[in-house]
């Protein structure tokens, strides 16, 4: 049966049953849901999620860093992005399906283990004053490879520790992690240069690590279920993935509503020029720090507050939702005169946004048989990663030809009217529920 055309999501393998919830009363209804905090093994993944979080954004913060103190120049700093981006995407799309064939404990075990290696590479070239950028590159190559077969595999896992009731709220829980690290880390990265050095930054990534490797080590064996066909990992499964795609509509419209809201809808390219020119008045530093974090910010509350919507059955709908709300809020983002007016905006776009990935995750994991799902979520970490870059480019250019706030606003609108017409054409995403 297609799943894309069903009321209803397969059940998620769990091992366990959860008893029937009581409903919850005061201001538990409005608070994060942690239910899947009761599974052990969830736990345990998650727990290992909060250190990495922050840990990676060290490594993040010190690479560019260290490339700028090396050459001086910006560009290189991009030539680094994208020497890092290349292996991401690839390794990710075989990474998908080396997680539907292998037990996905032992490819996190792995593949962990050679980010915590690079990790300490990346330390030893800084400590050693290597000042190599191609040692750099190549590290940086290296560590978003073993990323991209690491991902899938975790995010394919949570269908497999957690029952399908469940899976809107895990999502919460670990999107608010990696979100509260994208705006913890820089900061404690920041913080730490001046006190530590440099190379410190990556030793304590490799230690972070560490803990993760601990916490992987706890959980129980992922093999491929008894169901699954014995297959390899190779470009006919990889293709065979996006076949599965495009045949199940409700897992091609989630990645389209994920495109739709970042390719059109995200203007980080255009923040720098905004600060020093719309909003110059306020001190350009101040406006440049708050427009790159107000969307962290707004995830991270949502993430807080994710008992408002985690329960929703009707996920479609979630999404379509919150997709137009970020479009709405970008519009008005661009239309702002003020600056604390344009954060209140992008804070609310950041709600938006966790909403959308909370509920896009769950119809992967619940649309997505368990043979498929290591591969669904190698394509899901391409359309992450891959539809902000685009957003750059595209916004950057608009920018230029039609001054940044048009370019943003109409961008905004563009995701509104995108959203409601694919919700309009195709109604799997409207039906979908669980």
């Amino acid at each position: 049966m297609d799943t894309s055309e069903s009321s209803t999501a397969p059940e998620a393998e769990e091992a366990d049953p959860s008893p029937q919830d009581r409903p919850r009363r005061g201001w538990r209804r409005w608070a994060m849901d942690t239910r899947p905090l009761r599974r052990p093994a969830y736990r345990r993944l998650w727990s290992s999620t909060i250190v990495t979080a922050v840990g990676s954004q060290l490594t993040a913060v010190a690479v560019p860093k260290q490339i700028y103190d090396i050459t001086g120049s910006s560009a290189w700093v991009g030539y680094a992005s994208l020497a890092g981006l290349v292996p991401m995407v690839l390794f990710a799309l075989w990474g998908g399906a080396v997680a539907d064939t292998v037990d996905r404990r032992k490819l996190l075990l792995v593949t962990n283990s050679g980010i915590a290696v690079t990790s300490v590479l990346f330390w030893l070239q800084a400590v050693s004053g290597l000042d190599s950028v191609a040692v750099l590159m190549v590290l940086l190559a290296t560590q978003q490879a073993f990323f991209g077969l690491n991902a899938p595999a975790r995010n394919a896992s949570i269908a497999r520790l957690v029952p399908a009731g469940e899976l809107a709220a895990a999502n919460a829980l670990g999107s608010t992690v990696m979100q509260t690290g994208l705006v913890a880390g820089p900061l404690l990265a920041g913080s730490l240069i001046p006190v530590i050095g440099l190379p410190e930054l990556y030793l304590l990534d490799a230690v972070a690590l560490c803990v993760t490797l601990w916490a992987v080590a706890r959980l129980p064996a992922l093999p491929p279920l008894a169901s699954a066909t014995a297959r390899r990992a190779g470009v006919r499964e990889i293709v065979e993935g996006f076949r599965y795609i495009s045949r199940h509509k409700v897992l091609l419209l989630s990645f389209l509503a994920d495109v739709i809201a970042m390719v059109f809808g995200m203007p980080r390219a255009l923040f720098p020029q905004l600060a020093a020119e719309t909003y110059a008045s306020y001190g350009e530093g101040l406006a440049l720090g708050l427009l790159f974090a107000a969307i962290p910010i707004g995830a991270v509350l949502g993430g807080l507050f994710s008992g408002t919507f985690s329960r929703a059955r009707r996920h479609g709908w979630m999404v379509i939702g919150a997709v137009v709300a970020w479009g709405a809020a970008i519009a008005g983002f661009g239309l702002s005169g003020s600056l604390w007016l344009a954060v209140v905006f992008l804070v609310c776009a950041g709600v938006a946004d966790m909403v959308s990935m909370v509920f896009r995750g769950a119809i992967l994991l619940s649309a997505a048989t368990d043979e498929m799902r290591g591969r669904m979520q190698g394509v899901f970490t391409v359309v992450v990663a891959g539809g902000p870059r685009l957003a750059d480019a595209l916004h950057g250019t608009a920018g230029a030809a039609f001054g940044p706030r048009v370019a943003v606003a109409g961008g905004g609108l563009l995701v509104v009217v995108s959203m409601l017409g694919l919700a309009v054409a195709v109604p799997a995403l409207r039906r979908y529920r669980v």
